[in-house]
């Protein structure tokens, strides 16, 4: 399994619930690709959120994303942190 961060640009004014809204929806289907979402966090100015998982690929986090209906504008492997 991997380490992944992705972000999601069109999120300007998202709030705390709703932001919480968007993570349960990925957390409530994540099982199906094999993926652990583990923490969000969203900047509502900017309007980014980003997401850090674990999944066995990019393209596993990318699928769960779409079907709870906020797709990933990019997705990063973190293969080293300290």
């Amino acid at each position: 399994m991997g380490e992944f961060m992705d972000i999601h640009r069109d999120m300007k004014g998202i709030s705390s619930e709703q932001l919480a809204e968007a993570h349960q929806a990925d957390l409530d289907i994540q099982d199906d690709e094999g993926v652990n979402f583990k923490q969000a966090w969203a900047d509502p100015e900017s309007g980014m959120v980003f997401c850090l998982s674990e999944a066995p690929n990019a393209d596993a986090l990318r699928r769960i994303h779409e079907r709870a209906g906020h797709p990933a504008d990019e997705v990063y492997e973190v293969p080293i942190k300290a």
